[in-house]
């Protein structure tokens, strides 16, 4: 794939497609392209993360039980995985197989923080977006935590 369609792919994230042109430049350049075979491990369940993963071509199954049963997701082209590892030390929560011939780019944490030190304004949007989504995300959970309490009693 050409910079210009690794650029592409990861304008199309949420979350990446707040950066400026010229950082997704940067990304994209420093990004490294995994090929994967099926049957292939991406990464295992309790592994930690240094990396994201965008799936370019191709599907991964992620399985959080790793115990051979079916897949509980399967991710496909777009689909960005380990997006919390671009910004801090996390464990995998699955595991990672291709399911088919794959290619996925792989975006280091240090890629990221040297692309968003450079573009501190990009790291003050994504820094409001992610506080945004876990504000949202905190309500669902309270929401949740008050049906079961409703159910309980």
């Amino acid at each position: 794939m050409a910079l210009d369609d690794d650029m592409d792919l990861l304008a199309r994230q949420p979350l990446l497609g707040l950066m400026p042109r010229e950082a997704l430049r940067l990304v994209a350049f420093a990004a490294e392209t995994r090929l994967l075979r099926a049957g292939d491990i991406l990464f295992r369940q309790g592994e930690v993360a240094d990396c994201g993963y965008i799936i370019m071509s191709g599907a991964v199954a992620l399985d959080p039980r790793d115990d051979g049963s079916p897949a509980m997701e399967v991710a496909t082209t777009g689909h960005l995985l380990g997006e919390t590892a671009l910004f801090a030390q996390v464990q995998r929560p699955a595991t990672a197989v291709a399911r088919e011939t794959t290619a996925a780019l792989r975006i280091s944490r240090p890629v990221m923080a040297r692309v968003l030190g450079e573009f501190p304004e990009a790291a003050a949007l994504m820094h409001q977006a992610l506080s945004q989504r876990m504000h949202q995300m905190s309500g669902q959970l309270y929401a949740v935590r008050e049906r079961i309490i409703a159910i309980d009693g």
